[in-house]
């Protein structure tokens, strides 16, 4: 029996692979790139910065995940989450002690906290407990 791809588990899955792969990209010009590419990220966080860039290639299987309609992408993206909730308030008690941190960082943390929200909202309500894909 041929599956019904649904909409918004399609956009949520092109959406975390997108935003997977320009994390990637983004996270590794700042981390590897040259002295004009680390010197453009100014206050960078490095443990947010690392986060993040590891993160992308878990955005990506995501995404995938996703695509196939496959039931663990439910708990992955949750995992993304809650991993992104944690740093995002390891990086409020950075900034509660001082630390330095560009704005957009703390900006950054939190739209991708929101999107991951409605991903792992979205994923869920799809593929969650009692619901049928194929395989």
């Amino acid at each position: 029996m041929a599956s019904k791809r649904n909409t918004s588990l399609l956009i949520a899955a092109i959406v975390a692979l997108l935003f997977g792969a320009l994390t990637i990209l983004s996270g590794g010009r700042a981390l590897f790139g040259g002295v004009e590419a680390r010197a453009a990220i100014g206050d960078a966080v490095p443990f947010v910065l690392w986060f993040n860039f590891v993160a992308g290639f878990a955005y990506v299987l995501a995404g995938i995940g996703l695509f196939l309609q496959r039931r663990p992408a439910v708990w992955f993206s949750i995992a993304i989450l809650a991993g992104t909730v944690v740093v995002l308030i390891a990086l409020g008690v950075h900034i509660l002690q001082g630390g330095a941190y560009e704005m957009r960082t703390l900006g950054a943390m939190i739209l991708r906290a929101l999107v991951w929200a409605v991903i792992s909202a979205v994923a869920l309500r799809h593929l969650g407990q009692g619901r049928r894909t194929a395989i």
